[in-house]
């Protein structure tokens, strides 16, 4: 997931060069063609284009801010550039709704949009409005809203059905629960061990407090990433709460349990990180016994991991 957020911003910090290179070549033409009273202002904006995207570099948390730095060069070079084009400034005008659609959150830029709707319709037609130009102005605005909302839409769908922890590489905590219960069944009805292996994470408040997200980020990733490693193939680690994590060990006896947390412990106990020092993450196992009811086990598990977690 970090890896597509760098991603996405990558993309945006080569979209905002490619749209300040584009500006530079406009008022270099204007150069070349000897119409310099039209240079200053493409070169300005070409400017304010650079700084936009070396702030989108610095502010990675903050993007929203660099977007609206952009937004507003291009609406500034519309309004320059539409009374001077003639027929082409209908198709020209279209560009305002789709950049504010690419660079603003859907119900704002849908805002932004009928609100400055009259001015570009204006600007277009000579300072009159026309009916058939503010339709298809209109219909625009719609048809390219309807691409953003789906795809808020699916990833809103896809937020609700992942199976993940959005944070970390683990199971959510509904997951988790709905897993194990199952799990338990196939277990009691197959006369097969199960164990559950509780893990808490007791520096990730402080981490999140002292060193912020990067450290916190890194030490769930750290955690799951060693757990995943030392387990085996049918085992599963979900994340029961922000920092207590259960490993289910299905078929796995008392014995088998305890080398599987031995080589965890072990793992965790080798590694150091930069911002927090070396991992801590006590365990307990939790293994069910022979009859025992999967209310009983519940019980025990949730008794054994407040246990933990106020060590």
């Amino acid at each position: 997931m970090d890896h597509e957020s760098k991603w996405s911003s990558t993309r945006t910090v080569i979209a905002y060069a490619a749209g300040a290179l584009l500006l530079g070549g406009y008022a270099l033409w204007h150069y070349l063609m000897g119409d310099y009273d039209r240079i200053l202002i493409p070169a300005i904006l070409a400017l304010l284009i650079m700084v936009a995207m070396l702030l989108r570099l610095a502010l990675t948390s903050n993007a929203r801010l660099s977007a609206y730095l952009v937004l507003i060069a291009g609406y500034l070079m519309l309004a320059l550039e539409l009374p001077q084009l003639d027929n082409a400034a209908p198709f020209w005008a279209g560009l305002a709704p789709l950049l504010t659609l690419l660079l603003v959150p859907l119900p704002p830029a849908i805002l932004l949009n009928i609100l400055l709707a009259p001015v570009w319709l204006v600007l277009v037609n000579d300072g009159q409005l026309n009916s058939e130009l503010a339709l298809g102005y209109l219909a625009l605005m719609v048809v390219a809203a309807l691409a953003p909302w789906e795809q808020s839409r699916q990833e809103a769908l896809l937020k609700a059905t992942d199976p993940r922890d959005p944070q970390c590489n683990a199971l959510a905590k509904e997951t988790l629960d709905e897993l194990l219960a199952s799990e338990y069944q196939r277990t009691e009805l197959l006369h097969q061990p199960l164990a559950v292996l509780i893990i808490h994470l007791p520096q990730l408040e402080m981490a999140s407090e002292q060193f912020g997200s990067r450290a916190r980020q890194a030490l769930l990733d750290t955690l799951c990433r060693e757990t995943n490693r030392c387990s085996r193939r049918h085992d599963f680690l979900g994340r029961h709460s922000a920092a207590t994590f259960w490993l289910v060990l299905p078929d796995t006896g008392e014995s088998g349990a305890q080398m599987v947390q031995q080589r965890i412990e072990e793992a965790i106990n080798r590694t150091v990180l930069v911002d927090t020092g070396p991992l801590r993450a006590p365990t307990l196992l939790c293994q069910r016994f022979a009859g025992e009811s999967w209310t009983r086990f519940e019980q025990r598990l949730q008794i054994l991991t407040r246990r933990l977690t106020e060590h």
